[in-house]
């Protein structure tokens, strides 16, 4: 069985600092091994209204502003910039992503020609975006569906239909939390995708807010194509994702516990394998015959 794509999702780990966004690649690719490293990009007029954007962080401690807006400007590249770790992806070999929130960001991505943007559960029902992404985007759209009813899922999986790109189209299982308790994080719901849709979209992946890596292989043995978890550097910085991220070492675990699982789920070629050949000639019981003496 070929081993799910990993995303190591960046989001707004890297703190607004490029370096650090730089670094996070380089160890996703390089140390972790991950299939890809995926970013953000919000337009932050325009997702929040005016009371929201000049409101206080709600958590003072992980605060970069003075007010939410503030904040989540201190954390958000440019074009510019997302076109740079692009550059970067490319260059080491892991495939660049981002998560859109909203149409300008949506505009401003798809020119980069990366191979998948990703839609997070908030904006799965915003429908002009995903519109214009099935009109004007040639690449993979990954869709979470986190905080979303069933019949919200089925009218987005028939929205790509009628638009032609449902081929195109990945769905993640996914709870909305930060960190998900392992009773919330139902991963059965991962198999009810895979029997409704399975025909239908390009691929069914798992997106995963809890803690640890076990989740991670059961997820795979239940039919995920995709595994995505967020993934930082170091837990304790500054940030509300951070808590909720693998660290470094923790990512290059689950690629590895994911890759030998993926390698162990096959049915034996024969009745006895090769390598037990050995082991039956000289331990199978062999009932003895009886001497005449």
């Amino acid at each position: 069985m070929e081993r799910p794509k990993i995303i190591a999702e960046i989001g707004c780990n890297h703190k607004g600092d490029m370096e650090i966004a730089k670094e996070l690649i380089k160890v996703a690719k390089i140390f972790c091994k991950a299939d890809v490293a995926k970013f953000q990009k919000r337009n932050n007029r325009e997702l929040l209204t005016e009371d929201q954007y000049n409101a206080p962080h709600p958590n003072p401690a992980n605060a970069y502003g003075d007010t939410y807006g503030a904040h989540r400007e201190f954390l958000e590249f440019t074009a510019d910039q997302h076109k740079e770790l692009k550059d970067f992806c490319d260059d080491l070999g892991i495939i660049y992503s981002t998560s859109v929130w909203d149409l300008t960001s949506a505009k401003e991505i798809a020119p980069l020609n990366p191979d998948l943007i990703k839609i997070p559960s908030a904006c799965n029902n915003n429908y002009e975006m995903l519109g214009w992404l099935a009109d004007n985007y040639q690449g993979e759209i990954h869709v979470s569906t986190g905080m979303t009813t069933k019949d919200e899922i089925e009218d987005l999986v028939e929205f790509f239909v009628t638009k032609g790109r449902n081929k195109d189209l990945v769905v993640y299982s996914c709870t909305s939390g930060y960190p998900v308790p392992f009773e919330d994080v139902c991963l059965l719901e991962i198999q009810t995708l895979k029997e409704k849709y399975g025909e239908k979209v390009k691929a069914i992946g798992f997106s995963g807010h809890h803690l640890g890596i076990a989740i991670d292989v059961a997820a795979l043995t239940l039919g995920a194509e995709w595994i995505e978890r967020h993934y930082t550097l170091d837990r304790t910085w500054k940030g509300t994702d951070h808590s909720a991220s693998l660290e470094p070492d923790g990512l290059r675990r689950l690629v590895r516990d994911l890759d030998a699982t993926s390698k162990a789920l096959s049915y034996k070629k024969k009745e006895v394998l090769d390598i037990e050949d050995v082991q039956r000639e000289k331990l199978k019981y062999r009932k003895q015959e009886k001497s005449n003496n």
